[in-house]
């Protein structure tokens, strides 16, 4: 063991940084310039949230008192400020309240991304507590929208997320994350 630390600091390396999902998560959300959401929290989603807490000097949370809310703030606030808006909510009925204001972003093309926590990889298909096909319900209404099952999917698909929320005509993006997802390392 003292030969890996002699040899490291000979090579000046430094032992990688291992966050997880839900870690990574937030950083993408600061790199892509957010400074507020709106959301209500849930069971699927509740990593992102504790991962949130740690971050509340630089990114504001407003708590909505319904998930529907939280997706026309983060419209309203999109339209005004010119930047994406961003909404987060948890799986089954909380993430199907994001429809008609993922609706409405479509239609008056407004960038959007919403962010929705999942029930675990291996529980996809099995009708499990608050489990719904989000990306089947929301393909009429986004821009794109897509299910990450690993942590190692997070930068990529947040980036590109943002980015096709922005481009073209503007729209809304869902992405939903698995809680396994959420809890991994990368």
């Amino acid at each position: 063991m003292e030969e890996v630390k002699t040899i490291r600091k000979s090579n000046n390396q430094k032992p990688a940084l291992r966050i997880s999902g839900a870690e990574a998560i937030i950083h993408c959300l600061l790199a892509e310039g957010v400074d507020v959401l709106y959301g209500y929290p849930g069971g699927a989603i509740m990593p992102v949230y504790d991962e949130l807490y740690k971050f509340s000097d630089r990114l504001n949370h407003v708590l909505t008192r319904h998930e529907q809310a939280a997706a026309h703030a983060a419209q309203g606030y999109a339209r005004v400020s010119g930047r994406v808006g961003v909404a987060i909510a948890t799986s089954g009925p909380g993430a199907t309240n994001l429809v008609t204001g993922l609706a409405d972003a479509q239609i008056d093309s407004t960038p959007m991304v919403c962010i929705t926590g999942q029930v675990p990889r291996h529980l996809l298909g099995s009708d499990a507590f608050q489990e719904t096909d989000i990306i089947g319900i929301s393909t009429p209404v986004t821009k794109w929208n897509y299910q990450i099952t690993k942590a190692s999917e997070i930068p990529e698909v947040i980036a590109r997320a943002f980015f096709i929320a922005r481009s073209g005509r503007p729209g809304p993006v869902l992405v939903d994350i698995t809680k396994n997802a959420q809890f991994e390392e990368l």
